[in-house]
């Protein structure tokens, strides 16, 4: 017997229509909420962003701005961002509940672990680029200054770098997900990115290269958690066909006809 979705009545394009659109004010509505509360403390949240280089600022080095309205600006634009960064696990809610009624029951189960597991290695690898990249980078950066220049940063040329590297490491620890979606689809096997694991390798360090600074530090640290969460993705795809495979031999065995008595 075939499994059905859940909800398998059609509904009409414009009642779909609508729903997106309820969805997506939610969404805003949130995000501006989270705004809101934190327009306040804009300068406290940038003083804390900031903290990995101004931490190895030469003595008497401050950040400067070089527009004129950037003293305010780029606090009110980093606010706005790492409103849309908390708000991240309450939009991914309401795709999943745009998308769930048109899912099987066996899709569910898979579908809401990598959702959750998708924003935590999201929020993971910000964290891992704040505590970890960021210090060991700016050291690096401080102490390759020429002799005569005053390391004195932008605040919004700053806060661009930074928001790059958080987007970065942020989509970059996605890898798992990546993989178990690609195995989980078809599109590939755990066969055959065993296979390619070399290239793999390499292709991290690649990646490291063009998404940080041209430094030996921040390119190996975005490339060996790359190639680690490429690592941990296999091994996740490789249960997760083991358990398709005998789910579909259970559902096999289920769907035997019963024995007839003689």
């Amino acid at each position: 017997m075939s499994e059905n979705p859940e909800h398998d009545q059609p509904m009409p394009l414009v009642s779909h229509l609508t729903e997106l659109r309820t969805r997506l004010l939610r969404c805003v509505a949130v995000i501006f909420l989270i705004f809101a509360g934190l327009f306040s403390f804009a300068q406290q949240i940038y003083t804390l962003v900031s903290a990995p280089l101004r931490d190895h600022l030469p003595a008497n080095a401050t950040m400067i701005a070089t527009d004129v309205a950037s003293p305010f600006l780029t606090p009110f634009k980093l606010t706005m961002i790492v409103a849309l960064f908390l708000a991240i696990p309450f939009i991914l809610q309401q795709i999943w509940g745009f998308i769930a009624p048109g899912l099987y029951r066996h899709e569910k189960r898979i579908a809401i672990p990598l959702l959750v597991s998708s924003i935590l290695l999201f929020y993971a690898g910000m964290a891992f680029a704040y505590f970890l990249v960021f210090p060991l980078m700016f050291k690096f950066f401080a102490a390759a200054t020429p002799a005569g220049v005053a390391m004195m940063t932008d605040i919004a040329n700053y806060l661009d770098f930074v928001m790059t590297l958080f987007f970065a490491f942020g989509v970059a620890f996605e890898i798992p997900v990546a993989v178990v979606l690609l195995v989980w689809i078809g599109v590939v096997d755990v066969k055959y990115l065993k296979k390619i694991r070399p290239y793999v390798i390499i292709g991290c360090f690649v990646v490291g290269m063009i998404l940080t600074p041209p430094d030996i530090f921040s390119q190996t640290l975005l490339a060996v958690p790359m190639w680690l969460l490429f690592e941990i993705g296999v091994l996740c795809g490789s249960l997760i066909r083991k358990r398709s495979a005998h789910d579909e031999t259970a559902d096999d065995h289920n769907d035997q006809p019963p024995a007839t008595q003689p």
